[in-house]
């Protein structure tokens, strides 16, 4: 049986990493601020993962974000996923040319199933994480791409069927209504994943203190716990809460 994980996920945009509440950011800071608040070189016993994201709501300075992912990646010995406007091949390659080591793919995923067979021939399915983020509206649920600001005209629980069939690797589920709030996940969710999905789960959105990752750990269907609130986890918060979640029985990595 594969561990259970803890992701960190890190939001940038124009030079700066951001928080987001309801997929409205705040800026935090600079790389600079980054590193001095976070020794990545520690990280490796905090966390398993981390989830890199450019959300730039401009056009990306491609370039710019990939020596991002080499700075972030030199120093730092633990699988890095990286995703933001993957719309070719080519811009797949320069992300894992520079360092990444799985691609998160979330406007195409649905739009694009001839780039997801083009990545995966590449790099192997194992590389790509199709990623969900995704609102209630009254009884419906809507899945949102292009930074939330579109919805796409699918039936969620078919949408989760067909991913089944699609050559990724893993899944997050990203709650917008939660993101960025620190009230708890989104579990009513899980009853729209169909019976036997085989892909791995990564949980997101609502993330606030060590309580919600074990309720998350706890579920079955759960395979990892994603946050991006760096406030709350400032400093050695992240090391803290590893340490609380191992003391409460549960089967993650512990590293040296």
């Amino acid at each position: 049986m594969l561990k259970k994980r803890i992701i960190f996920t890190l939001l940038y945009q124009d030079r700066n990493f951001f928080l987001s509440r309801n997929f409205n950011l705040q800026k935090i800071g600079s790389l600079e601020w980054l590193k001095k608040n976070y020794n990545f070189t520690l990280m490796a016993k905090s966390v398993d993962e981390i989830l890199l994201l450019d959300v730039s709501r401009k056009k990306q300075n491609t370039s710019e974000f990939c020596s991002i992912i080499k700075s972030l990646t030199k120093n730092c010995f633990i699988p890095i996923a990286v995703g933001g406007k993957i719309e070719s091949l080519d811009k797949a390659k320069k992300y894992i040319d520079s360092g990444a080591d799985k691609l998160v793919i979330n406007s195409k995923l649905f739009l694009n199933k001839k780039l997801l067979e083009k990545i995966a021939r590449v790099y192997g399915e194992q590389c790509i994480i199709g990623s969900i983020d995704y609102k209630r509206d009254e009884n419906n649920i809507r899945i949102l791409i292009n930074n939330g600001s579109n919805s796409i005209n699918i039936n969620f629980k078919k949408a989760l069927k067909s991913l089944i069939n699609l050559p990724i690797g893993e899944v997050i589920l990203n709650s917008i209504d939660r993101d960025g709030t620190g009230n708890g996940f989104d579990f009513k969710i899980l009853d729209q994943v169909p019976n036997k999905f085989i892909k791995p789960i990564i949980f997101s959105g609502g993330a606030g203190n060590y309580k919600h990752f074990i309720l998350a750990l706890k579920n079955k269907k759960i395979d990892a716990v994603a946050t991006a609130n760096l406030l709350n986890f400032v400093g050695s918060g992240l090391q803290d809460v590893r340490k609380l979640i191992i003391n409460q029985g549960f089967e993650l990595s512990e590293w040296m």
